[in-house]
């Protein structure tokens, strides 16, 4: 099972949208499919502040991942967020979202990425083994906090 990663842009919508839906199933994410399609089209249609890669053949992706970006004067610059990840639940287990996890950072840090964060939930141990297998550590005294609008 590949793990090539696909640019998404408009013409993928139709492969991208349900794939988001089943994550935000899965995570309990509670969002219409209306305001969904509002948060990822821009991000198809190339807004600066993010993209969305297709995981596999982009005719039936097995997955996704959403890195959205920032600027940090810690870190030196551009950054980015990981936003979601998510790889279809039968082909878990393959090392598809390690592979994507190693690749796709070293290819943002070609064009100038400083550095890479994500969330994982405090008793999500399967995730935070893979996070770490790549590479990602959490950060001792920091925790990711919220602010809605």
């Amino acid at each position: 099972m590949s793990a090539a990663l696909t640019l998404a842009t408009a013409e993928h919508a139709d492969k991208l949208l349900p794939l988001v839906a089943a994550f935000h199933a899965e995570e309990g994410i509670d969002q219409s499919d209306a305001a969904r399609a509002d948060a990822v089209m821009p991000l198809l249609e190339g807004i600066p502040h993010g993209a969305a890669y297709l995981i596999g053949p982009p005719r039936a992706p097995i997955g996704y991942i959403v890195v959205t970006f920032g600027w940090s004067v810690e870190f030196g610059g551009m950054d980015g967020f990981v936003d979601e990840l998510y790889v279809r639940p039968g082909v878990r287990g393959r090392g598809i979202a390690s592979e994507v996890l190693l690749t796709l950072p070293r290819a943002l840090a070609g064009a100038g990425l400083k550095a890479l964060h994500l969330e994982v939930s405090a008793g999500n141990a399967t995730a935070q083994r893979l996070y770490g297998k790549a590479g990602f550590r959490m950060r001792d005294g920091y925790h990711l906090m919220t602010r809605r609008f």
